[in-house]
């Protein structure tokens, strides 16, 4: 039999991925078989292995090498209408429910430590028969709450979300106060320490928040534009802390350029597209420029072409508007993935530092 934690949250975006990813490193150093389950996926992907399970199932395997155990680290994925189909009685919810059963018992003999993630906030999958809250007591797991990292807003959501849990009667251990402003964690963890002095869970500081985790690479603002990386590749995994648009005049835009931009110039702007596609090669340079988005219409003329293609930066070429490139990528809200080492790799250096495992495990006897 596992120890077995829940990871939840106050709301999505939070950091339960990032929570679920130190857990796991922290707990391969003090035992020996450490397992994971997304019980219930909403956000499907297709792994390597061409089956279908949520991805954040998918990011922990492929980081900690548990392919093997896929199909039960993501026994429920919710595709596009099932919840339609659940709701109008073509699919069985207690068939899922078994399925979501059979994968955690299959785990928690297997495993040491059994890490369970929950999806969105507390109530996500409820209009399924599935709410974090219910899992989290059918399957006997005490549950971890991941929270944001100021003290009113998160005394209110712990307050609304432990409501549930109370009433499908899970256990809330304790609260990760994460993402706070390293200036004032001493100062708000006191404060949830004492807004929370008369409840029986305990108050854990997670990570300080770290630009570099929220911020994008360039793969997923690709993904974002649903458009090709273009140029090289290699550089993928690169983080862009700046989105800069090229609207000045050339030699303006060169000298705004900040610490790994990506600069937004429309295909037509063929003198600025070709200066940073040769600066992007000189090496005082190099750490400002990323690469580059190219919306618009309008063609790039064929020297320009040739000029990007040899250059080797990376580019998307977006057919929208500068503005509307600008807001979907600042819309986004950045996704781990494991080929994101560098992010992964600050995860786990971060969790070293900072993620007080001891903490957490010794709430779970």
């Amino acid at each position: 039999m596992a120890r077995k934690v829940f990871v939840a949250a106050t709301s999505q975006n939070s950091g339960k991925t990032t929570t679920s990813l130190s857990l796991m490193y922290m707990a391969r150093k003090k035992y020996a078989r450490v397992g994971f389950v997304k019980p219930f996926g909403p956000k499907p992907t297709v792994a390597d292995n061409g089956m279908v399970v949520d991805k954040d199932a998918a990011l922990i395997a492929e980081v900690f090498g548990l392919e093997e155990d896929l199909r039960l680290m993501s026994p429920v994925v919710l595709m596009p209408g099932d919840t339609q189909k659940l709701l109008d009685g073509e699919l069985s919810s207690a068939e899922m429910l078994q399925k979501i059963l059979d994968a955690v018992a299959e785990l928690d003999r297997k495993n040491d430590f059994l890490i369970i993630e929950g999806a969105g906030h507390t109530g996500v999958g409820s209009v399924v028969g599935f709410s974090n809250a219910r899992v989290a007591r059918l399957i006997d797991a005490p549950v971890v709450m991941v929270t944001g990292g100021g003290v009113g807003n998160v005394v209110d959501d712990v307050y609304m979300n432990l409501a549930l849990f109370q009433k499908e009667g899970a256990e809330v251990r304790a609260i990760l106060a994460n993402k706070i402003m390293p200036e004032k964690r001493k100062k708000i963890l006191r404060y949830l320490e004492l807004a929370f002095s008369e409840e029986p869970f305990k108050v854990i500081g997670g990570f300080n928040y770290q630009p570099i985790l929220a911020n994008p690479t360039l793969r997923r603002i690709s993904q974002t534009l649903n458009v090709e990386l273009q140029g090289s590749t290699e550089t993928a995994g690169k983080i862009v802390h700046h989105i800069q648009i090229g609207a000045a005049a050339t030699q303006r835009v060169t000298e705004l350029l900040k610490e790994a931009s990506l600069v937004v110039v429309t295909s037509s702007r063929d003198e600025l597209l070709v200066t940073l596609a040769n600066i992007y090669n000189i090496s005082e340079y190099r750490h400002l420029l990323v690469g580059l988005a190219i919306p618009g219409t309008a063609k790039i003329s064929a020297i320009t072409q040739k000029i990007l293609d040899n250059s080797g930066i990376p580019y998307m070429r977006v057919n929208c508007t500068t503005s509307e490139v600008f807001n979907i990528i600042n819309d986004d809200v950045s996704k781990l993935n494991a080929r994101d080492t560098q992010k992964v790799d600050l995860v786990m250096e971060l969790a070293d530092k900072r993620f007080n495992f001891n903490a957490i495990d010794a709430l779970l006897g």
